[in-house]
């Protein structure tokens, strides 16, 4: 079983998730740790991403695998998003099971059982899209789905020299749109890249060269009639360089005969160090810019031993909360009868499984049972250790137990 689901027992065959119902006060009736997404800068983020991209004429896909949370994904296509982006064929099976119907999967899709898993899509009548690097699995593609009489929509995905998947030169890419064009199953709708493992010396340099070259081969392409849709896509953008990749888009020549997709994932609930640091660069790069994201996600947890002084232990661990880039950063301290207080200054030594090492500067005093909330960075890796995640309103009242579907 996965991390600490709400207190009470579940009936027989009963999710804990359905009995729990909401109104209940996170701090008193809610077993801990738990994971907590704050109602008021969720709706901020999904409403400022959103806004974000209409400015630049683009559209939203944004990327489910962060959160892999329906609610939250049905939160984002109300708010006028595309549609939802997974990474997995069972990703997309799942979104699809919660009333998702437009399917961007940014990678490959390989192996005939996961072909299997988005025939069954499609034939359902999702719209699916993944991406393509290669002619190998051009060919295999094509031959699983025209057994099936189905046509699948691919991608080409454009990569960068050292980095992940995708075409590499022009001579990779001529292979293989001679390779879609003999086969018949399969659809060309875009092009596809993904600019976050760009690094080194000259990083936004780059990522601004990278998405030029995604628009001029889009570009291209079109005035050779290789794509079989009127307004192919055009897609890219993480949230670390979403900003560049949409100026990259925001072209006149665009907005009428192409689909311009961002594809953003961990805006949502942002985080509180590797993503807001790259948030203050955006508005380091655009001094103008209205507003900013702002951390939704929390876990929060209880003081369990004081074995020593300056140490705390918490009831809380890498089975709760994600420690990769940085280790759990603490926010605020509860302790019943008193206001909230802020410890962002605390440092946390080590987490083990299910405890972290909190260090207490001197002259401060925790009690055992106090609780505490941590604040991740990158929050991907905290929503695929719970089956469920809360959301609560300013006062800590639960309004939504929201399932995961990892």
């Amino acid at each position: 079983m996965r991390s600490a689901d709400l207190s009470e027992a579940p009936q027989p065959g009963v999710e804990k998730a359905a009995i729990i119902g909401a109104g209940r006060a996170l701090l008193q009736d809610v077993s801990l740790p738990a994971a907590v997404v704050y109602e008021r800068p969720l709706q901020h983020n999904i409403s400022w991403m959103q806004s974000f991209a209409e400015r630049h004429s683009a559209r939203l896909a944004p990327h489910g695998k962060t959160t892999m949370t329906p609610g939250l994904f049905h939160r984002q296509l109300e708010a006028g998003a595309w549609g939802i982006t997974l990474a997995t064929a069972t990703q997309c099976v799942a979104a699809f099971e919660h009333r998702v119907t437009r399917l961007l999967m940014a990678n490959q899709l390989v192996g005939a059982a996961n072909m299997a898993l988005v025939a069954g899509l499609i034939a359902k009548g999702a719209e699916f899209h993944c991406v393509v690097d290669s002619v190998e699995n051009v060919q295999a593609l094509n031959g699983f789905f025209s057994a099936r009489g189905l046509q699948l929509h691919v991608m080409i995905e454009l990569g960068v020299e050292g980095g992940r998947c995708g075409v590499r030169n022009d001579r990779e890419l001529e292979a293989l749109l001679t390779a879609l064009e003999q086969s018949p199953a399969l659809s060309l709708s875009g092009i596809e890249g993904y600019e976050g493992i760009i690094a080194g010396q000259t990083p936004i340099t780059d990522v601004r060269a990278y998405a030029d070259r995604l628009v001029d081969t889009l570009m291209r392409l079109k005035r050779t009639h290789a794509f079989t849709t009127s307004k192919p896509v055009v897609t890219a953008s993480g949230s670390k360089w979403f900003d560049l990749i949409a100026e990259a888009f925001d072209r006149a020549d665009l907005r009428d005969e192409y689909t311009p997709l961002l594809r953003p994932g961990c805006y949502v609930v942002h985080d509180h160090k590797l993503y807001a640091g790259a948030m203050e660069e955006v508005k380091g790069r655009h001094p103008d810019l209205q507003g900013e994201l702002l951390p939704a996600l929390e876990v929060f947890a209880h003081v369990q031993s004081l074995p020593e002084p300056g140490l705390a232990i918490v009831a809380l661990g890498k089975r709760d909360i994600g420690c990769d880039p940085d280790l759990p950063m603490p926010q605020r301290l509860y302790r019943e009868g008193h206001p909230p207080r802020d410890v962002k200054g605390w440092g946390v030594k080590l987490i083990m499984d299910q405890h972290l090492f909190l260090s207490v500067p001197g002259g401060e005093a925790l009690a055992v049972g106090d609780i505490l909330s941590f604040g991740t960075s990158h929050p991907c890796l905290t929503f695929d250790k719970w089956r469920q995640v809360l959301l609560v309103d300013d006062a800590l009242n639960v309004i939504e137990v929201m399932p995961t579907r990892f």
